[in-house]
This record gives C-alpha cells, structure tokens and sequence, in this order.
C-alpha cells in the first residue's frame, strides 16, 4: 500500500492541508491532536493498571440482605 509512497507525496499532502486549514489554524489543530493523544495514552494506561474498571464486577441487587432497613 505505501511501496510508491516518496517525499514528493508528503509534499503534496501537506500542502493540501494547509489550503484546507489554512495556517493560522494549523497550531491549534496540533495542539488538540496532542491533547487527544495524551488522554487516550492516560485512559489505555489507567484501564492496564486498574482491574476493577474492566466491568467484571456484578452489581448488587436490592434484595432483603442488601442492608436497607424499610
């Protein structure tokens, strides 16, 4: 898929995305794909660390042992 893939075609990629943002957007655009690349790293990295977060635990019914008093 990218064997052809050269310089000359990043060049033209990239200019085409400067005449569709336009420069003075292109910082704030990097900025938000930065942000978007850090949270994601965080929420991949916190559900590695956290076993109670994958959703295998069973909730509680409200049955006569569950500790309400009516």
């Amino acid at each position: 898929m990218w064997q052809g893939f050269t310089g000359w075609h990043a060049l033209i990629i990239l200019v085409v995305i400067l005449l569709l943002f336009g420069a003075p957007k292109l910082p704030a655009l990097a900025r938000s794909l930065g942000q978007s690349m850090k949270i994601l790293k965080t929420e991949v990295r916190s559900d590695k660390t956290d076993p109670d977060a994958s959703g295998d635990e069973t909730p509680k019914a409200d049955g006569p042992d569950s500790g309400k008093n009516s």
